[in-house]
């Protein structure tokens, strides 16, 4: 039974993001730049926990200084107030090499800041698109985006 003087349960499990479909299907979603990191986030139109992941580019360093920025980001997220984050949200943070000059406390207010940019952000236009063509009752469009090549082969 839960003790009455335990205050508010607490805030639901944090999930890492793994697969590299998810890491793609974040980076369709709405970004935030900020000094050393890009945040990307996207809604999954589900009420599951939060999951957050960590990349850097080779372009940051060598294999040392990629790890160091990103044990730096996660502490950034492992420290933030949980209610920044949604519930249902992906979320992806791309390291930068200004991470590691950066003070700590200067990342956690750029975390904060970025989080309240990609929920302030309007949705990607090619979702919002399709949202409005579903409501309306018409089809997508056959063949995806009308910029797409063909396939070599077909005509």
């Amino acid at each position: 039974a839960p003790d009455p003087g335990a205050g508010p349960p607490p805030p639901p499990a944090m999930q890492r993001l793994k697969q590299r479909a998810d890491f793609l299907a974040a980076a369709a979603g709405s970004r935030a730049p900020a000094g050393g990191f890009t945040l990307q986030a996207r809604d999954r139109h589900e009420d599951g926990p939060v999951r957050v992941g960590f990349t850097c580019s080779k372009k940051v360093g060598n294999s040392v200084e990629r790890n160091r920025v990103r044990r730096r980001l996660r502490e950034v997220v492992r420290l933030a107030p949980p209610e920044g984050m949604r519930r249902g949200y992906d979320y992806v943070l791309i390291g930068r090499t200004q991470a590691l000059q950066m003070p700590f406390q200067r990342l956690a207010e750029d975390f904060d800041r970025a989080l309240r940019r990609v929920h302030a952000s309007r949705p990607d236009s090619k979702s919002q698109a399709l949202k409005s063509q579903a409501l309306k009752g018409e089809a997508a469009p056959a063949g995806g985006s009308p910029n797409t090549t063909p396939h070599r082969g077909t005509k």
